[in-house]
């Protein structure tokens, strides 16, 4: 039974990264096919192999979600809770995919390890998720979006006699450097997210401990399943990014993805955090449109938007508490 459990739970888990790649490929990608510097398959194909190499470049947020967060649950509770907060996280991810709205697959997790563990008696870290989750929830959108404004203000000012037609030529030709930035960060964040929730079940499970490295079967599987989710594409978000927030053009898509690259980079390499790719470039794109002129934003999507990312955690943990509440209900 043991062994079947942590079967289910890693299945279920890199369920979780494949929905996380369909629901989070337009981060990388929504502005250079909105630009029309890249086609949209070449986007996905690029995006794919990108989050493949990325997944194998550091394991800081891996270690800060295995042991930061929670305490590592015992036994068959333990993995009840893990498999519920999955549940949770891949529920809200589905729902939010659905109506095109932009959240974070990261915070689902969150929100969903939280729930569980609060549902199945197990300790959690308040000071870590505090420090690890809530205070990068609220500081990278405001990063992502001052940043923004500033990269794009000063791209508008070094290229102020530039011939507009061949300066977004090649800025379309930039783009495809600053997408793959994206989802190298994007694999970089996200596919290290379900490594320490895999690395949690191994140690439940009593086949791996906390120091140990990563064992390299997870680190492709986890990177595998992001790459195809990837390529599966989330064409509904994609339009809400590319188009509804405001219509972008190569230099402010290469502002926006440049700066999100940036902060991703730096918060897995430099403060080991898991940042939400959707709060960073969602940001970035509203600071990048706001250099054009603050109406050419579109607010009343980006309120929208910011909603979801207030409910994602309180929602993704609900789902998992009664998720867990069932599991126990009917197996343990």
């Amino acid at each position: 039974m043991d062994t079947f459990a942590l079967i289910v739970t890693i299945g279920v888990a890199l369920g979780f990264t494949y929905t996380n790649g369909f629901h989070d490929s337009a981060n990388a990608i929504a502005t250079s096919v909105s630009t029309r510097a890249l086609t949209p398959r070449a986007a996905l194909a690029m995006a794919a192999v990108m989050n493949l190499l990325g997944a194998f470049l550091g394991s800081g947020v891996a270690k800060t979600v295995s042991e930061g967060l929670i305490e590592t649950p015992k036994g068959s509770s333990g993995m009840a809770i893990l498999f519920a907060a999955l549940v949770g996280a891949i529920t809200w991810n589905l729902i939010t995919w659905y109506f095109g709205l932009p959240s974070s697959s990261s915070h689902a997790l969150f929100g969903g390890m939280v729930g569980a563990a609060l549902a199945g008696g197990t300790k959690v870290y308040w000071d870590g998720v505090l420090e690890k989750v809530v205070v990068p929830m609220f500081a990278s959108p405001v990063v992502g979006l001052l940043a923004g404004y500033l990269v794009m203000t000063a791209i508008l000012w070094i290229f102020r006699r530039a011939n507009p037609h061949k300066a977004k030529r090649g800025f379309r030709i930039a783009q495809t450097v600053s997408a793959a930035g994206m989802a190298l960060g994007h694999g970089l964040q996200d596919a290290q997210k379900t490594m320490g929730i895999v690395v949690m079940a191994l140690v439940i499970a009593g086949d791996q401990s906390y120091g140990d490295p990563i064992p390299v079967w997870v680190k492709l599987a986890c990177a595998v399943m992001l790459s195809l989710g990837t390529y599966a594409g989330g064409w509904r978000i994609m339009r809400t990014l590319g188009r509804k927030i405001i219509e972008l053009d190569p230099p402010q898509g290469f502002a926006a993805e440049t700066t999100g690259a940036s902060i991703m980079f730096a918060t897995a390499y430099i403060f080991k955090v898991p940042v939400s790719t959707t709060h960073v470039i969602t940001s970035a794109i509203m600071g990048v449109g706001a250099t054009k002129r603050v109406k050419a934003v579109r607010w009343g999507v980006a309120k929208n938007i910011v909603l979801g990312w207030f409910i994602t955690m309180p929602a993704a943990a609900l789902v998992a508490a009664a998720g867990y509440g069932a599991v126990y209900l009917v197996f343990l």
